[in-house]
């Protein structure tokens, strides 16, 4: 007549089973070792990596040998400090959580073997067997599902907060080459991992009227811009505030001349209608900070002209830099003195402003009314009338201030509304 098999003697078979094994721990260890090894290279890429898997295997198997011997439920069992450490190194190194997870099931698959094997050495009843096969792979399965949870969730949070002190430290190195007068070129291109002996445009990322954290989508448009030029590395990116990004690419030393046009083309067709400003291509350490001030420049000069301002600005435009330069660092100032240079001229109406632009070309074109005709596709009367406007509009002469005049006009082209009166004066 068979054995019975209830629950105290599938235990007990368990139990001897288990203690079998744990009776040739190492034996045991190793072949787990040894698979997971062979199947997961990346969890053995160095000999710290290594010494640590072996700790992590010997101290899970124990854990649950212990499991059987106790009857300690799976939930209420905590990983080994040595397993959380172990996916803590992996989470720094960079190597895939699925590899990590993949060690687990492969050490599985392998204890699982063993414990077979085990149980026909014992020779036990066949319903017997089976039971205490069922009952120890459900506890193996239980346990492994449980400490791959739990050290996925430490992966994951150590992986965050070591992805955040390395860009918390690149991003600190990066203000200290923008800032530094002299460096070590070398050690710091090792440090923020970007090539400061390349040619460099500077490129400022940012969602105006958008809530929340943007900078995913700024770090994505950049590296989008790096697939569509010739660059030669990988960008840097480096977060400014939750919304807005600062951004280098790195080009060949013969960067191509239109290299500006290509990044303000692919900015203007990104569905998500990001803001850029963009440097221009400048050379070494020097070209990286003078290109990045140029892309600031015309970032300061876009976020103070608000919503009629190009979405996508760059240093070479003409005019833009000395604006940038004459109304960046006080718009107030910058206002007032447009409405002293500019009289009525500077009222924010619609009439106003085809004044003011046409009387813009016209002295740009060196007070020809045909070429400004021809740039403005106007009549060279109907340019000679509006000049005329114009000049009766801000209730004076041009003749004797003429370079203020000029000055005044690049303003309200680049800053619109910012530097222009709301009534008439």
């Amino acid at each position: 007549m068979a054995a019975p098999t209830d629950d105290a003697n599938v235990a007990e078979a368990a139990i001897a089973i288990s203690q079998r094994l744990y009776d040739r721990l190492g034996e045991t260890i190793a072949v787990i070792e040894d698979l997971v090894a062979k199947q997961s290279p990346d969890l053995t890429s160095d000999s710290s990596l290594l010494q640590l898997l072996h700790e992590t295997v010997a101290a899970n198997v124990e854990a649950y040998f212990s499991a059987i011997r106790h009857n300690i439920p799976v939930t209420e069992i905590a990983a080994p400090a040595v397993a959380l450490e172990h996916a803590r190194r992996l989470a720094q190194r960079g190597v895939p959580v699925n590899a990590l997870v993949r060690g687990y099931r492969l050490g599985h698959s392998v204890a699982l073997q063993l414990v077979l094997a085990e149980i026909r050495a014992a020779e036990l009843d066949p319903d017997l067997s089976l039971s205490v096969l069922g009952s120890m792979s459900t506890l193996m399965f239980g346990y492994v599902d449980e400490m791959s949870q739990q050290v996925s969730a430490v992966y994951q949070a150590e992986r965050e907060r070591w992805l955040e002190s390395r860009n918390a430290v690149r991003a600190l190195r990066v203000r200290e080459i923008l800032a530094a007068e002299s460096l070590d070129v070398d050690a710091m291109t090792t440090a923020i991992r970007y090539p400061l002996r390349r040619t460099h445009v500077g490129v400022v990322v940012w969602y105006p009227d958008s809530a929340g954290d943007r900078l995913a989508a700024a770090e994505s448009f950049v590296k989008q811009l790096a697939d569509s030029l010739p660059v030669r590395g990988a960008p840097l990116f480096v977060p400014a505030d939750s919304t807005t990004g600062w951004a280098w690419l790195p080009l060949p030393s013969a960067a191509e001349a239109d290299v500006v046009e290509q990044i303000r083309a692919c900015a203007l067709a990104a569905d998500d209608e990001p803001w850029v400003s963009i440097g221009d291509p400048l050379a070494g350490v020097e070209g990286f900070r003078r290109s990045h001030q140029q892309a600031m420049a015309a970032h300061r000069l876009a976020v103070a002209a608000g919503e009629p301002a190009a979405r996508v600005s760059a240093a070479g435009d003409p005019g833009l830099s000395a604006a940038a330069l004459l109304g960046g660092e006080n718009l107030a100032a910058a206002r007032a003195w447009v409405g002293e240079v500019l009289g009525p001229l500077a009222c924010a109406t619609e009439g106003d402003g085809r004044l003011r632009e046409t009387l813009r070309v016209f002295l740009r074109t060196g007070s020809s009314f045909k070429a400004a005709g021809e740039q403005l596709h106007l009549h060279v009367n109907t340019v000679k009338y509006r000049v005329q406007r114009a000049v009766e509009r801000r209730g004076r002469p041009i003749a004797e201030d003429r370079l203020d005049v000029e000055i005044a006009l690049l303003l309200c082209q680049w800053y619109g509304a910012a530097v222009l009166s709301s009534a008439d004066i």
